[in-house]
């Protein structure tokens, strides 16, 4: 069963360990502007599909990251989310994971609900319905000649 939260309020994810970050909800208005954010649209066409993920991730996080707590500059004195810093943020890898199982996963968990095949009818996914009628008499065989 899909749940819709329609409330449609920002919230917290953390990270890593005293890093949080409070991120607008994973909407279909933000997706779409973030496929047709400048720095993904200008990903060369040759680009892996490593590369394309780290720049739609990043131009998502510009978007979605409302505030933060727990990160600071090199001098340890915290500062407040810009793009800059969003970007730096993510180039951290445990944070680009988790932003991506935290945030992105949920999204593209639903994307391949509605892309997946129904259950087996028997065998280990039991559970699909048939969808054909029973045939109301045997079927008439060729002749052999």
């Amino acid at each position: 069963m899909l749940t819709l939260d329609l409330t449609n309020t920002p919230r917290w994810h953390d990270l890593a360990p005293g890093v949080r970050v409070q991120l607008r909800p994973l909407t279909t208005a933000l997706m779409v502007a973030t496929r047709s954010d400048p720095a993904v649209e200008a990903v060369p066409e040759d680009a892996s599909d490593e590369e394309r993920a780290v720049a739609f991730a990043k131009a998502l996080a510009r978007r979605a990251v409302l505030a933060w707590e727990g990160i600071g500059d090199a001098d340890g004195k915290l500062i407040d989310p810009s793009p800059g810093a969003i970007d730096a943020l993510l180039d951290v890898w445990p944070i680009f994971e988790a932003f991506q199982l935290t945030y992105v996963s949920k999204g593209l968990l639903l994307e391949q609900e509605k892309n997946a095949s129904a259950l087996s009818p028997n065998g280990p996914s039991a559970g699909a319905s048939a969808t054909a009628k029973p045939a109301s008499k045997p079927a008439r065989t060729a002749r052999r000649g």
